[in-house]
């Protein structure tokens, strides 16, 4: 079940990393991305044993930018996603949509063998129709379960964006 801690931030906060910003007007068309996205959401858990288990999750949360004012900040994202556990490997993956006032993505998050989150924008509307953005995911604490069946957690992401 750590392995599978460890996974559940980056799904529900990546969501953001494709997404754009309340501001992006006033941003170059390219460029580099700094922000700390937090939330919360409901997982669901089947724990076969000790090292198989299976997880579906939901995350909603918001993004703010480093500095304010800068690509991705004040989005809000919702994360559909699953994660398995089969003896030491760990599978992730999360569909995650994010929310700006000048429009939103679609992104797809998977775990790659390494470990590390991989990213692929599939879709977005607005101004970020045809947006090309990657980047990297850092948990900033460890994901937190206050009640039965929820979970809570931080991440940093800092990347590069090209705009269409």
């Amino acid at each position: 079940m750590k392995k599978i801690m460890k996974f559940m931030p980056v799904a529900a906060l990546v969501a953001v990393a494709s997404a754009g910003s309340a501001f992006a007007a006033d941003l170059p068309k390219e460029g580099n991305y700094d922000f700390t996205s937090c939330g919360s959401g409901v997982i669901n858990s089947i724990a076969f044993s000790k090292t198989q288990s299976a997880h579906s999750l939901e995350i909603t949360g918001v993004v703010l930018s480093n500095p304010p004012g800068g690509m991705f900040d004040k989005g809000f994202f919702r994360c559909e996603g699953f994660i398995a556990q089969l003896d030491e490997k760990v599978a992730a993956n999360y569909f995650c949509e994010s929310i700006y006032p000048d429009g939103k993505t679609l992104s797809k998050f998977s775990s790659a063998a390494d470990g590390t989150v991989v990213r692929e924008l599939v879709a977005g509307t607005g101004k970020y129709e045809g947006m090309v953005s990657s980047g990297t995911v850092v948990t900033l604490a460890q994901s937190m379960v206050l009640k039965p069946g929820t979970i809570q957690t931080c991440t940093h992401q800092t990347g590069t964006y090209k705009l269409k």
